[in-house]
């Protein structure tokens, strides 16, 4: 698949990139991308929630009344978990969700997801960027020019540049990644996806 490359003013160089069709054609595999999605938003999770058990709550083990006789129900120290301020029964514990994925279902799913965005045409291929000095303007301009102004889009480069990655910080609904970064869910959660010309070889 040839896609021209468009220079940062929106306009074709009149130059061509082949697309790998055993990354950006290939028959998508739905299963595939949605394992990947959930191993990323559970690898996420920070996993830190806790709560205090009886055995952790500050406060003294004293038997607060006779075991029988007083009519009423029977019941231990100030701990207990039926008291106000008590500890509590089956509380969250700090634990890892991450979930591990073979890497040949998470490349299958990457170039899914690929593959989906070419076949939408939402794949942008532009002539590398260099910005002297963090521009935030300027990048608006290129996603004007683009017609992805307002749009969510992930720009994926080869090298990180730190001044064009500075002009699109302050940009809602644009990022920027390394192409060694790419994965399923950035992918998938962007409404187009401009990658940089040098960094096309990389996706593999």
């Amino acid at each position: 698949m040839k896609v021209d490359v468009l220079s940062a003013d929106g306009n074709a160089t009149g130059k061509q990139v082949e697309l790998n069709d055993d990354v950006f054609g290939i028959t998508p595999n739905d299963h595939c991308i949605y394992l990947a999605v959930k191993q990323y938003r559970a690898n996420q999770r920070q996993g830190t929630h806790k709560s205090k058990e009886r055995s952790e709550i500050a406060g003294s083990r004293k038997k607060l009344k006779k075991q029988k006789g007083s009519g009423a129900a029977r019941f231990g120290d100030i701990k207990n978990p039926i008291f106000r301020g008590g500890g509590r029964v089956f509380g969250p514990k700090p634990r890892d969700y991450g979930i591990k994925l073979n890497k040949k279902v998470k490349k299958l799913a990457r170039n899914s997801a690929l593959t989906y965005k070419a076949q939408s045409q939402n794949v942008f291929i532009i002539e590398d960027l260099k910005f002297d000095a963090p521009k935030t303007k300027k990048f608006v301009e290129i996603l004007k020019k683009l017609e992805l102004d307002g749009k969510k889009t992930l720009l994926v480069t080869k090298d990180i540049d730190k001044n064009v990655r500075l002009s699109m910080q302050n940009i809602n609904r644009a990022s920027s990644m390394n192409v060694n970064s790419l994965n399923t869910y950035d992918i998938l959660n962007a409404n187009a996806l401009i990658i940089a010309e040098s960094a096309v070889a990389d996706i593999v």
